[in-house]
Formats: C-alpha cells, structure tokens, sequence
C-alpha cells in the first residue's frame, strides 16, 4: 500500500502540479498526451499515436511504447515523492502487440519503495482496451527539487 499524502489537500495540489510539469516538459510537445493522477501510486496518461510514431512496418515505433510506459511508471511513484524529481534508472518492456494509430492509454502503479529507490510497472491499453505492452521499472530521487522545475505549480 502507497504512503498516504500529509494532507488530502496537499496530495491533491501536488497531484495537480505533476500534472503541470508533465504539461510543460519540452519533450510532451511531440506527442499529444494528457496525465492525470487521481491517487498516491497511480498515474494514467492518455495518448493519441498517429503515423508520425510508425517504423517502416507500418505500427508504432518501440520509442513510443517507451515513452508511454515510462511515463506512466515514473508519474506513479513521483506522485508520492513532494519534494523530489525522481530519474528512471532502469525500465523494462515486453512487447505483446503492434500498436496502430488511435488513441491509447498508459496506466502506471507504484509496486514498492519508499525512501530512495521506487519500483512501478505500467501496462498500455489500444483503444479497444487490449494490452499491446508491459513494463517495469526503477526511479530514484534525485537532487532537482520539484519546486525549482517549470511548470511544477502547487
């Protein structure tokens, strides 16, 4: 079970600032996609996959699903971080199924870890719901605190 936030407020208002951060991150204007963090641990990011994400055969490239999951797994375990950026230190795919274009959802969940090392997996959902990829990852705290970063408004 994640640990709680101080406040429900305070949660809710760092929850919102992630969201922001994720908004502003340079990175975010290549892709069309929304976070949204509801509780401590889990994270949901809605994308839309167009052909400018495809390889040669026709689905989207594996830097998407990447992209995706990562995000997913990383905005989980920052949603019970306040203080701290956290950094992926190491992230795992497996790949079940071609993506095609279409909207597609990213859900992350904080699995364990509390202090400097946090573990989270994601999954992601074509637009029929069916899970294309899996992945799981590490994130450590970082020096960057999350009030000096653009775009984190609590």
């Amino acid at each position: 079970m994640p640990p709680e936030p101080r406040a429900e407020d305070d949660g809710a208002a760092h929850f919102r600032a992630l969201e922001s951060l994720y908004a502003h991150a340079p990175i975010n204007h290549f892709f069309q996609s929304r976070l949204e963090i509801e509780a401590s641990g889990v994270a949901r990011i809605h994308f839309t996959v167009d052909e400018r994400h495809f390889h040669a055969g026709g689905a989207a490239h594996g830097t998407s699903y990447f992209k995706m999951l990562d995000d997913a797994a990383f905005y989980a375990s920052n949603s019970l971080v306040t203080d701290r950026f956290l950094l992926t230190t190491q992230f795992n795919i497996l790949f079940t199924a071609p993506l095609a274009a279409g909207p597609v959802v990213a859900e992350g969940r904080w699995i364990s870890g509390r202090r400097r090392v946090f573990v989270a997996d994601a999954r992601l959902l074509d637009e029929a719901g069916d899970e294309v990829a899996r992945g799981t990852g590490t994130f450590m705290r970082s020096r960057i605190p999350l009030a000096d970063l653009p775009g984190y408004r609590r």
